[in-house]
């Protein structure tokens, strides 16, 4: 079966984003912030990825912002979605919330989860992941109306770091556990 160049253009973008994730993390993982030493409680560890989590949690401020935003100032969404039926540029204000909330629940677990079972020389990934994510939605909502492969890197730099850290997580409970 060929390939639609929408679906070439959504590989393309995918792709992209997995190799700068791979360059990213692995880079954020060797940076070592001075605020933590080897010896850091679990408190600091989560501390750290609460702060670095700022970057996700603008996201969805921004995101419930825009929505409400249009809402008010469009009589026809003033009501809600569970009242009116929504018109085109809601939906979308809609589905990025929607898309930016289910990608945030996912790093934001992701991240802590990495704050606990990671060497703390290892903590900085939070950091490059929460990056991430911060330039994955500014691409993912400024290109959305664009269709798939305008949005494919925003979606790929918001999704894979939090896919990529949490199958590094589960290697490492693995490891220790066979070990």
């Amino acid at each position: 079966m060929a390939l639609t160049d929408k679906q070439r253009g959504v590989i393309k973008g995918v792709i992209t984003g997995a190799i700068i994730t791979i360059v990213v993390l692995s880079a954020g993982i060797a940076f070592i912030p001075t605020s933590l030493t080897p010896d850091s409680t679990v408190g600091e560890r989560l501390a750290f990825t609460l702060k670095a989590d700022i970057l996700v949690i603008v996201w969805l401020v921004r995101c419930i912002g825009m929505v409400g935003r249009h809402r008010f100032h469009t009589p026809e969404d003033i009501d809600g979605a569970g009242l009116t039926t929504a018109t085109p540029q809601a939906k979308v204000l809609q589905a990025t919330l929607q898309n930016t909330l289910e990608q945030a629940v996912l790093a934001i677990v992701v991240h802590l989860i990495w704050a606990v079972v990671m060497p703390v020389s290892w903590i900085s990934g939070v950091l490059a992941g929460a990056g991430l994510f911060f330039v994955g939605r500014l691409l993912f909502i400024r290109r959305y109306e664009g269709g798939g492969p305008s949005r494919a890197l925003g979606f790929a730099l918001t999704f894979y770091p939090s896919i990529v850290m949490l199958l590094i997580t589960i290697i490492m409970i693995v490891v220790r556990l066979v070990t």
